[in-house]
């Protein structure tokens, strides 16, 4: 099994952001592109990203705090290491996904949108993994896992979590 690095790409500065804005502002509709792009570079849109964009794309600072709140998919803060998605598609939810998802939180001990508060793990839920014929299934990072057991949940945390300890 592989384990995909922390979706945090790079810390940013101010001159890293100018510079995605640069590479996209001249985009026909360059909003959400440009906001993908912030998030995949620094692994969420820092708020100091908004006046940035806002002037570059000729909106509002409002209109881009309201963009990114629209999209649940944007985050304003950094994600934790691993970022966990569970599915909450239909197929999912006919083979026991709701029960994984009650766990999963009751597990981690936060909702969807939050991290871990030793910055470990980012729950999100996520409507179809195309992994349907083996549901339920989670995503961690970029890797999917099927036919997803409680049981199972909480031996690939453990694994996650040890290691962190192995780099430290």
């Amino acid at each position: 099994m592989s384990h995909a690095s922390s979706p945090v790409a790079d810390a940013w500065t101010p001159a890293q952001l100018q510079a995605v804005i640069d590479a996209y502002q001249s985009t026909p509709g360059a909003m959400l592109p440009l906001l993908h792009a912030i998030q995949d570079r620094f692994g969420f849109i820092p708020e100091a990203a908004v006046p940035l964009i806002a002037e570059a794309l000729r909106h509002t600072r409002a209109e881009v705090h309201g963009i990114i709140s629209f999209y649940h998919h944007f985050r304003t803060h950094p994600p934790g290491r691993s970022v966990i998605q569970v599915c909450r598609a239909e197929a999912c939810q006919s083979v026991g996904s709701r029960q994984l998802e009650a766990h999963v939180k009751a597990s981690l001990g936060v909702d969807y949108h939050q991290t871990t508060p030793d910055h470990e793990f980012t729950l999100e839920p996520v409507y179809c993994l195309g992994n349907c014929a083996c549901g339920p299934s989670i995503r961690v990072n970029d890797d999917v896992f099927g036919r997803m057991t409680p049981e199972r949940f909480d031996q690939l945390t453990d694994e996650l979590s040890a290691t962190v300890l192995e780099v430290k």
